[in-house]
């Protein structure tokens, strides 16, 4: 058994899932409002034959962003839910290692399978479709290696945590 499995008498340990939902769901949230909107860089698919160079194209990426944020928005909601939960059910020593680390690991995970599935397997949209087509793979790698940087940290921050003393 693990340190994190073995809280002592009385003590729950950190909902480390609660966390993982929260920062999947930041990251989607990261990923639609500054990606998507503010920098405009793309759109749910316009890679997939939606370029954003109509008004039509525009509407369905729109109502898609809109989907994706949709579905972010319930992963936050889970971790909400088992955060308030585990913190209902008795006496808790929580480090803030726990939350951030778990935080960083969602993050992380979101990236990699958002990246992973939508980047490279489905190829529906890309990192920054505002430069040369050539450069769209540096992006997207990139956007990789930042995830996979932010689930280890994440898993090293909960791991360095160890169990409320």
């Amino acid at each position: 058994m693990t340190r994190l499995e073995m809280p002592p008498l009385g003590m729950k340990p950190f909902p480390v899932s609660a966390g993982i939902f929260l920062g999947m769901g930041l990251g989607g949230f990261f990923d639609g409002i500054v990606l998507h909107q503010v920098l405009q860089w793309h759109h749910m698919a316009t890679s997939a034959g939606y370029p954003a160079d109509s008004l039509e194209n525009l509407r369905i990426n729109t109502l898609l962003d809109g989907l994706f944020h949709a579905g972010t928005y319930v992963l936050v909601a889970i971790g909400i839910v088992i955060l308030w939960r585990a913190g209902r059910r008795g006496t808790s020593q929580w480090r803030t290692r726990h939350l951030v680390g778990s935080l960083l690991a969602g993050f992380g995970s979101f990236n990699l399978v958002e990246g992973l599935v939508n980047h490279h397997l489905l190829g529906i949209h890309h990192v920054n479709e505002t430069v040369s087509r050539d450069t769209w793979i540096y992006w997207d790698i990139g956007f990789l290696i930042w995830g996979a940087l932010m689930l280890l940290a994440g898993w090293s921050l909960i791991k360095s945590a160890g169990r409320p003393a």
